[in-house]
């Protein structure tokens, strides 16, 4: 099997040479094809670039979002759009024209034009976020703010609607606002709080600026009227996010490591905001879809047990005594087709990579050993799932995973992991280590607290 999973790696890898090979060619007459559309990069602009958000760490840096060369993994330049001193949590729109980033330090987001790679504007929001959408080419982004504020009203919670073309900011009310998924156009919008066991379906389109309060009169499990802005679904368990696919949406309930009940993926019909089957599993909260396929992490309370991984050369048991779960769901059928062992810690970052290989990371892990003294077992927040043969591989590295992005074009991750930002040859599984990147980190100074691609191969 490993002989055989070899051969397929070393095919796709000669697959991406070749595309690589390729792209300069294709590149130019792209290039001169958008010229000719009136729309052309910046004079500067790189064919492959990726966008890292760079945090402050002392008086003598500056945050902001650096510029990555995709080719071959530097800073090619030491420009770098000013957005706050904080930086973070990145978003991108599905055609990459638009990239947003959520500072801290102000509680502003900034969204770049990529482009012309500057900054278009801000908005500073009520609080700070840990989940926002730009679901379209437009300027138009959405953020959850569990920490906002309505006047007349006890509670706190938001969806904060935010149009950067007409400086407006909509504050639509929802209750401990924590996480917001889109469908593919934006029009509807799916909202989970803690400790609920309903979901907020949103249509921002009907939002009343400047601040909304539609949901705090929303009768729960009503049909939907084309002036209604807001539904709210009961019959949940504790869900905590979402992944759509067209009119149907994938449910995760993340049961008792939430404080409920059991875990279990709900398939939800958009359109008629009814649960159509539930699909128990053993934890959930993230998940990743690729074709048929529905891929869930999480970390149970009572089924997290290590055994069986193992670590080193010869191979001995992991000293991690709790262990998170990734099941696979089969949906074609319905049903979970494998269960496989990973690091522990809230999920909440997943990434497929060319070759086939699903990278998943997590936060507030059992960190073991220690990356800057390798004498023993290293051991975060970052696991390797191999479709090929079903195995699991644990990266020896600390830290919470913010950020991962794989390549198209190159068999490689990045991953912001502990505050660095790191590169993975994924048909190794090590950190690469070439002539441009030694120890396989990219040289940014600060916190890099995410990384996303802009540019489409």
């Amino acid at each position: 099997m490993r002989k055989s999973l070899r051969k397929s790696l070393q095919r796709s890898l000669e697959r991406n040479i070749l595309k690589r090979a390729l792209v300069p060619v294709l590149g130019l007459a792209a290039s001169l094809s958008l010229i000719s559309c009136g729309y052309s990069k910046s004079a500067n602009s790189l064919p492959d670039r990726l966008l890292a958000s760079q945090g402050v760490t002392s008086a003598s840096d500056f945050g902001g979002l650096v510029i990555i060369d995709g080719y071959n993994d530097t800073v090619p330049r030491l420009q770098r759009m000013s957005t706050g001193n904080s930086p973070g949590l990145m978003a991108v729109s599905p055609s990459l024209n638009i990239a947003a980033t959520f500072d801290s330090s102000s509680n502003s987001v900034f969204v770049v034009n990529t482009a012309t790679e500057s900054v278009a504007g801000s908005v500073r929001i009520p609080g700070p976020t840990s989940s926002m959408v730009f679901p379209t080419s437009d300027q138009i982004g959405y953020a959850a703010v569990p920490a906002a504020t309505v006047t007349g009203y006890s509670f706190v919670g938001a969806v904060e609607s935010m149009n950067f073309p007409a400086s407006q900011l909509t504050t639509i009310a929802v209750t401990n606002a924590e996480t917001v998924v889109s469908n593919s156009g934006g029009s509807e919008l799916l909202v989970f709080s803690n400790d609920s066991d309903s979901m907020t379906v949103l249509f921002p389109a009907n939002a009343v600026p400047p601040v909304d309060t539609t949901c705090l009169n929303t009768v729960p499990n009503q049909p939907v009227t084309a002036s209604t802005a807001c539904a709210v679904v009961t019959g949940f368990d504790r869900p905590v996010y979402a992944v759509v696919n067209g009119n149907t949406a994938y449910i995760l309930n993340c049961g008792p490591q939430c404080g409920g009940v059991m875990a279990s993926v709900m398939v939800f019909d958009v359109p008629s905001l009814t649960v159509t089957n539930t699909i128990p599993v053993d934890a959930a909260t993230w998940a990743l879809i690729n074709g048929s396929t529905l891929y869930v992490a999480g970390t149970s309370p009572t089924n997290n047990d290590c055994a069986g991984q193992m670590w080193g050369t010869p191979p001995q048991p992991t000293a991690a005594t709790i262990c998170g779960r990734l099941d696979v769901i089969d949906l074609t059928s319905g049903t979970v087709s494998g269960s496989f062992k990973i690091t522990d810690g809230y999920h909440d970052r997943m990434d497929f990579n060319v070759i086939g290989q699903l990278f998943i990371g997590s936060h507030d892990c059992t960190n073991i050993g220690n990356v800057s003294f390798p004498n023993g077992e290293v051991r975060g927040c970052l696991s390797i799932y191999h479709t090929a043969d079903n195995s699991v591989f644990i990266v020896p590295d600390n830290g919470d995973v913010n950020g991962l992005q794989g390549e198209s074009i190159r068999p490689v991750e990045y991953v912001a992991q502990g505050g660095d930002l790191r590169v993975y040859d994924v048909t190794q599984d090590i950190l690469l280590i070439n002539d441009f990147v030694p120890q396989g980190i990219v040289g940014i100074v600060g916190y890099v607290g995410d990384v996303k691609s802009i540019d489409l191969f």
